[in-house]
């Protein structure tokens, strides 16, 4: 049974899963020191120079799974010691240079980084080069390449460089948390933060004061994962690991879609604000644009907000494919109403330090959202979502929505807001390549099937966005 789609994910979770196993038997101070040996490999091959490094990029990674640098707020790290084996890249001549008479590169260079060998064959000189491409586009043999890490590249926001020692290294104020880079490392040299052991602690004490329910609002996207069980069996299982209530995230979405479609009709013009990298994003990139973001939380928000609001003793997990919503958690405005973040892997480790196997549960019932909060999970479900809920409350205004489906499309899209040149009212943005069922805590990664969405929508007993919400 596959659960992950990379071996560098298998074995991020095994250490979160033996973390958290030690966690549940109270074991945790005595245990965590032999945990990498347990996780290492033998004396036998290993990825590393020796399993002595091995294990100590796995003491790394356990203290990372155990909730990291507390007086540190950033939610992903590098660990430095894992990142030694990519090359640098950059623009690099190959073996295709034919020395040439034209020396094209050489004319377009503007900072003099092209100079000829004794053959004619280019070289550049990295001091001087700005990697602004010019020289690979003029080359008539193709000859020029541009070479990045795995990191840099999956990174749209440009906040990965290289060190003194060539390990990859993070610009927190132009990092937006979404883990893109996470996903991408070959090495696992970069991961996210793990609130795991919070969660554990809040249900242990759950279990001592009844007054405390464990609340998990779990997201739509939940749909499309765990595809090796059925969806009731892993809200069985959810349940099963000490929470009193599993609610939809979706439920909050509909939430949302009513309150920001009215937004939309009195002010002209808004930004979403339900992906949290994507309003850091804005923060970062576009602090002018700032006023045009939605007032309304995010889902996740919203709807733990109304449970804390009818349980003040309420207990709230998030459960769902965001490494983002981590550091949500954790603003001003958020964190009264949000407990602690899990992701999806996360929840597969819980499930298993548990030796709890989903397939084997009976199937609960999950619904509680309409088929248009649920949709919120891909790219374009939001703008959907908002065109039906200005139907519902018969606002009189033309939508004109884009749907950015991933970071890079968002900048397109805001850059043509501030030039006054965007022909949408409405920008809907989501970090992610497919929406939120491409998040980098996912189980999977290839597939994002935006038709499991549709059909996980389609089964809500709610069929209108007015309907979810009158039940609250």
């Amino acid at each position: 049974m596959r659960k992950f789609d990379t071996k560098v994910q298998h074995l991020k979770y095994k250490v979160l899963r033996e973390v958290a196993r030690c966690a549940w038997n109270d074991t945790l101070l005595e245990k965590v020191s032999d945990i990498p040996e347990m996780i290492a490999p033998g004396p036998g091959p290993t990825m590393r120079c020796c399993v002595y490094k091995e294990r100590a990029i796995l003491s790394k990674r356990i203290k990372l799974a155990m909730g990291g640098d507390k007086e540190n707020s950033d939610i992903i790290n590098v660990i430095s010691i894992a990142c030694d084996e990519c090359p640098m890249g950059g623009y690099e001549v190959t073996n295709a240079c034919r020395g040439c008479l034209a020396h094209r590169c050489e004319d377009v260079c503007k900072r003099g980084a092209i100079t000829f060998d004794n053959h004619q064959k280019a070289h550049i000189d990295k001091a001087k080069c700005i990697e602004c491409g010019a020289c690979a586009k003029v080359c008539p043999y193709s000859a020029i390449t541009h070479n990045q890490r795995p990191c840099q590249s999956a990174c749209k926001v440009k906040a990965i460089s290289m060190d003194e020692n060539k390990a990859a290294a993070i610009d927190h104020s132009k990092c937006i948390s979404c883990g893109a880079c996470v996903y991408q490392c070959p090495f696992g040299a970069i991961m996210d933060k793990s609130f795991i052991l919070d969660v554990i602690n809040l249900i242990k004490e759950s279990e001592n004061n009844t007054k405390n329910k464990m609340y998990a609002v779990v997201a739509p996207s939940i749909s499309s994962q765990f595809t090796y069980a059925k969806l009731g069996q892993v809200i069985t299982g959810i349940k099963k690991l000490g929470f009193h209530t599993v609610i939809e995230a979706a439920l909050g979405a509909d939430m949302v879609a009513a309150a920001e479609s009215k937004e939309l009709s009195e002010k002209g013009f808004l930004t979403s604000s339900c992906c949290p990298a994507f309003v850091d994003f804005i923060k970062k990139s576009f602090p002018e644009m700032l006023p045009l973001v939605s007032h309304n939380l995010s889902p996740m928000a919203t709807i733990a907000k109304y449970i804390k609001e009818i349980d003040s003793n309420a207990k709230i997990v998030f459960i769902g494919p965001c490494t983002a919503k981590k550091g949500e958690s954790q603003l001003d405005e958020v964190k009264p109403y949000i407990d602690s973040v899990l992701t999806f892997e996360e929840l597969q480790a819980l499930f298993d330090s548990r030796d709890i196997d989903i397939t084997t549960l009976d199937e609960d019932v999950l619904d509680n959202a309409s088929y248009f909060g649920r949709i919120f999970a891909r790219s374009g479900g939001l703008s959907d979502a908002v065109a039906q809920g200005l139907k519902e409350q018969n606002l009189d205004f033309d939508l004109k929505a884009v749907s950015c489906d991933g970071i890079e499309q968002c900048r397109v899209a805001l850059l043509k807001k501030k030039k006054n040149i965007l022909d949408a009212n409405f920008i809907e943005g989501m970090a992610c390549i497919g929406g939120c069922i491409g998040g980098a805590g996912c189980l999977t990664h290839g597939v994002k099937d935006k038709n499991e969405v549709d059909k996980y929508g389609k089964e809500a007993l709610e069929k209108t966005i007015t309907d979810a919400i009158s039940i609250l």
